[in-house]
């Protein structure tokens, strides 16, 4: 490990980090202070980002000047910058929770950050319409920076790393792998962010036009597109009209799409149907959607006067399930135990690679369904040659592997958060959803975190894990599960 080379990314990734906290910190300027002191909190907030950054940055100079040695980042770099930048984001990044009082307690605060940039979605603030407005919308900025990635955007706007960035790029990108727009990292980065917040202001706009408050807008669609699921209402979505629920449930669509597709749709090169991971992805929801109005229906006597209502909620809650979202419209634990299996199912499946939902990608799904195929014809034809393909091309079987090995790291943490869970005497149903929507990065499940419910009851030392599995989840298992290794610490 070549600590010298980490020091300076590292430092100026808090330098935008700092950036960031600028706009809650005008925001609360025009507030009254009242409760929470917001100015205090945020100030204070960007006085230990900065020192810190700095002082990363000063020791970098330091440590670096005269040695020779290069700074240039390797993969193991490259993992440790992903990993440590996301933690001690979520460290820094809960400082206006506790100063404030918003959240008293590091844990909660801590919690809550991790959740916004992770982009889960679960909150332990059990009254969000008594909140200031600046600390609501740093809840749905931390998503909106976490949604496409804060290293992909610190790769973007610093392309002073060099070919370095492309490692970052690569560890941060969601799935096992995304398709390159530009050659570069950084034009890549840059990309896809335009792609991003263009998408972000159409939504904004629209919400805004069908009776949003502008604020309300732009919370609700930096929530929507980043797939994070923070509301500026303690009902969720379920208090506004119709309209906005559709706006919402379309932009939930796009944003479980691979982000690639539309920039060559842009290039007009539209390859959607071609695509079978957006080919699963539709099925998918339409089998969900399908089945999840069927089951209301029944339970409501096949009563068809409410059918609109009934259609409108299956298919948000689709949306929001699969592409990890986690707003809520209905109580979907008064649905029957069937329909609540098939949202389980689903959260594990989650969005397209290349996008911002979380899960297992559903590219994965459909590598290890092909795969387990292969296995199955092998069986009795041991000497056949059998490719597995996607989109035509063949996956070579390091691509094979690397899935097979992600499913059983995924599969082992959220075991993991379901033993732990168990351990602080929290019954089955919460502690198998609970890490099931913290790992897939989604926000509610069943149980003592159900759609109506919290996550302020679970135990602390359960808070905390569950702030891990969403990390986890978020830079896709490796990422964090590589620290353990004492291999990895070693220098070169």
């Amino acid at each position: 490990m070549n600590y010298r080379g980490t020091l300076r990314p590292i430092g100026m990734f808090l330098l935008v980090l700092v950036g960031s906290m600028l706009v809650p910190l005008l925001l609360s300027l025009t507030e009254e202070q009242s409760t929470y002191p917001t100015r205090q909190a945020f100030a204070v907030a960007l006085g230990v980002t900065v020192g810190i950054g700095a002082a990363l940055l000063a020791l970098a100079r330091i440590w670096t000047s005269g040695s020779g040695d290069s700074e240039q980042l390797h993969r193991k770099e490259g993992l440790f910058i992903v990993a440590v930048g996301w933690i001690v984001a979520g460290i820094l990044s809960a400082i206006p929770y506790v100063v404030s009082g918003v959240l008293p307690s590091w844990i909660d605060a801590v919690f809550e950050s991790v959740s916004g940039f992770t982009t889960t979605g679960a909150s332990v603030i059990t009254e969000i319409e008594i909140l200031p407005r600046s600390i609501l919308l740093w809840r749905s900025m931390t998503h909106l920076l976490g949604g496409m990635g804060i290293i992909v955007l610190f790769v973007a706007i610093l392309p002073a790393l060099g070919v370095g960035g492309k490692f970052l790029y690569r560890i941060e990108a969601t799935g096992p792998s995304v398709s390159g727009i530009h050659p570069k990292a950084v034009d890549t980065a840059r990309t896809l962010w335009l792609i991003y917040m263009g998408i972000t202001v159409v939504e904004i706009l629209l919400l805004w036009a069908a009776g949003m408050t502008f604020f309300d807008a732009v919370c609700h669609a930096f929530g929507t597109m980043a797939t994070g699921g923070f509301s500026t209402k303690n009902n969720s979505i379920a208090g506004f009209g119709t309209h906005i629920q559709l706006i919402i449930t379309f932009f939930m669509f796009l944003a479980g799409v691979n982000f690639s597709l539309y920039y060559q749709a842009w290039r007009r090169r539209f390859l959607f149907w071609k695509d079978s991971e957006f080919r699963l992805y539709l099925l998918l929801i339409a089998a969900a959607f399908v089945a999840f109005t069927t089951n209301v229906l029944h339970q409501q006597n096949w009563d068809l006067a409410n059918l609109g209502i009934v259609m409108r909620d299956g298919i948000f809650t689709t949306l929001t399930i699969i592409t990890t979202t986690g707003f809520g419209t209905v109580d979907f634990e008064q649905w029957t135990p069937l329909a609540q299996g098939a949202i389980v199912a689903l959260m594990f499946v989650g969005g397209c690679a290349g996008s911002t939902g979380g899960g297992m990608k559903v590219v994965r799904v459909l590598i290890t369904v092909r795969w387990v195929w292969k296995q199955l014809e092998k069986a009795y034809r041991p000497k056949a040659v059998l490719p597995l393909r996607i989109n035509g091309q063949t996956i070579d079987r390091e691509i094979e592997e690397s899935v097979v090995g992600y499913m059983l790291l995924f599969m082992l943490w959220i075991l993991s958060g379901v033993i732990l869970m168990l351990a602080c005497n929290h019954d089955m149903v919460t502690a198998i959803t609970a890490a099931i929507s913290a790992a897939a990065n989604i926000g509610p499940g069943l149980g003592m975190i159900g759609p109506t419910e919290n996550w302020a009851l679970l135990h602390p030392v359960a808070k905390l894990w569950m702030s891990l599995l969403m990390l986890v989840g978020r830079l896709e298992v490796l990422a964090i599960s590589v620290l353990v290794l004492p291999g990895f610490w070693r220098r070169y």
